[in-house]
């Protein structure tokens, strides 16, 4: 019983050395330079215009809720952070088909720095 015990212990230590890991920034950066700013049109105009406006525009199907310009986002900024944080199935989600969560996260820190235009 004793040596089940000590076999079990000892894998769960190697388990836990083998699962350690030792990558530094580099190895697991993209890239990407994160900048404080963020603005409309520095960030946030390409976002709406890729993911919202082939629907929210005066000729889409959504052409009630037009996301063309600063004014009208900012206007909806509230209710376009509830819908694109809806999960994968619900029927308000949008757009229907989602967003990565890079871009959902730079649409929400937009409104939390206070909405810049440019």
């Amino acid at each position: 019983m004793n040596s089940k015990i000590l076999t079990v212990i000892i894998a769960v230590i190697v388990a836990v050395i083998w699962s350690c890991d030792s990558n530094t920034f580099e190895d697991i950066s993209t890239g990407t330079v994160i900048t404080d700013t963020i603005s409309y049109e520095g960030q946030v105009k390409t976002i709406i215009e890729t993911r919202c406006t082939g629907c929210h525009s005066p000729s889409g199907r959504a052409s009630s809720v037009p996301l063309n310009n600063y004014q009208q986002v900012t206007r909806s900024i509230d209710r376009i952070i509830d819908l694109i944080q809806r999960p994968a199935g619900d029927p308000f989600r949008m757009p229907p088909n989602g967003m990565p969560n890079t871009e959902i996260n730079t649409i929400i820190d937009w409104k939390n720095k206070g909405l810049t235009e440019k």
